[in-house]
């Protein structure tokens, strides 16, 4: 029997795209930070058993909220609010140091009080750096080679939003500031040789307001030899690294790590991954690596479809923000670099760090949206159904 054409029916083919491929790790790694902070909330500081879980489904809702919103906006449209967006924010991190007004948390200043919430405004700071960078090179693209407006201005901004989380002081968030931001001024067109000379001044600067701040000298003697200062200053990255040493392969089990209950500080937050070292084992930690290397590795194969430089600079530094941030925390956590309080992305216990992943995850998304015929990782053949 031969069919007729009015019989035959195409369906969609099913796509993969590096945008989607992102999303699905995100999703991914939320997942195991929600059932490893399920183990890690303990009441040992107080208030309900769960405490950390329950705001963290709270701030999860709320960041979900705010990437969907970022998702269906207007990339351009929003360019207009670039330096509304910046003035916003900078003039929020001159409050949080303001006494009376800023939250002073473990000797640092670095957040706002809004009701019951409190808000860590350096990580604001990053997208709003990053969104103003990328509107202010979209802008002066011929100009990009110009000594003055093609460093000295951008180069400008990035050092004022540096320097005031410096004085928090923030010294971890100020260090991803500066890198992404000389990442972004590369990659838009900056000559080197304005830009070499500025990056060795800033590195130098960087290592002698280290050297003269005893507690981040203090961090950085005990990542030279942590067993040698398992007692002071490099009790956490010791007790991490027993953490990874219990667990071994498998994992002791879900709930039976020893590291949460007081001997490991901020075990629901920067040092959530030694938790899941402990408890989940070394197939479970390799799993989280590899779901942040396959965010990075599909950011890099999406921004190649940018349709201008202002999206291609936006959701590059989206992608890097993350992918930094990650690599920081788990070099920490691992004793691969000096101690900093830095959030491991999408895991962490942390409302303000989880608020602005959604932002970061949104944009990627809309620039998926936005872009025209991205193409795919994968592509399966389209199916055909032949009705008799």
């Amino acid at each position: 029997m031969v069919s007729s054409p009015s019989a035959v029916v195409s369906r969609r083919p099913l796509t993969i795209t590096p945008a989607s491929v992102i999303v699905v790790c995100v999703v991914a790694l939320i997942s195991i930070g929600l059932v490893v902070l399920f183990s890690a909330s303990s009441p040992i500081k107080g208030g309900p058993y769960y405490a950390y879980l329950y705001k963290q489904f709270i701030f999860l809702a709320l960041a979900l909220g705010a990437g969907w919103c970022m998702a269906v906006a207007d990339l351009e449209q929003l360019r207009k609010f670039a330096w509304v967006a910046a003035g916003v924010v900078l003039v929020a991190l001159v409050f949080v140091l303001i006494p009376g007004i800023g939250i002073k948390v473990n000797g640092g200043r670095r957040w706002l009080g809004l009701g019951g919430v409190r808000l860590q405004i350096s990580e604001f700071a990053k997208l709003a750096l990053v969104f103003s960078l990328a509107h202010y090179l979209a802008l002066n693209q011929s100009r990009l080679h110009d000594l003055w407006r093609g460093f000295v201005i951008p180069a400008a901004g990035i050092g004022f939003f540096v320097l005031i989380v410096l004085v928090e002081p923030d010294f971890g968030a100020a260090f991803l500031l500066g890198t992404i931001g000389v990442i972004l001024l590369f990659l838009s067109g900056a000559r080197l040789k304005f830009l070499l000379p500025s990056i060795g001044l800033a590195v130098f600067g960087f290592v002698v307001l280290v050297m003269n701040n005893p507690v981040r000298m203090a961090r950085v003697l005990s990542f030279l030899d942590p067993e040698a200062n398992r007692q002071g200053t490099g009790y956490q990255p010791w007790q991490a690294l027993l953490a990874f040493a219990a667990g071994g392969v498998g994992g002791v089990g879900l709930g039976n790590g020893r590291q949460q209950n007081a001997f490991l500080p901020e075990a629901h937050t920067d040092y959530i991954f030694a938790i899941l070292g402990e408890e989940m084992g070394l197939i479970f930690t390799l799993l989280v690596v590899a779901l942040f290397v396959t965010i990075f590795v599909a950011g890099l194969m999406h921004v190649r479809r940018a349709p201008n430089l202002f999206q291609f600079l936006l959701v590059t530094g989206c992608v890097l923000l993350i992918s930094f941030q990650a690599i920081i925390n788990l070099g920490v956590v691992t004793s691969l670099l000096p101690s900093k309080g830095m959030s491991l992305p999408f895991i962490s216990a942390g409302g303000s760090n989880l608020l602005l992943m959604g932002l970061l995850v949104g944009i990627i998304i809309n620039s998926q949206r936005a872009w025209e015929r991205p193409k795919p990782l994968v592509r399966k053949r389209a199916l055909t159904e032949v009705v008799a």
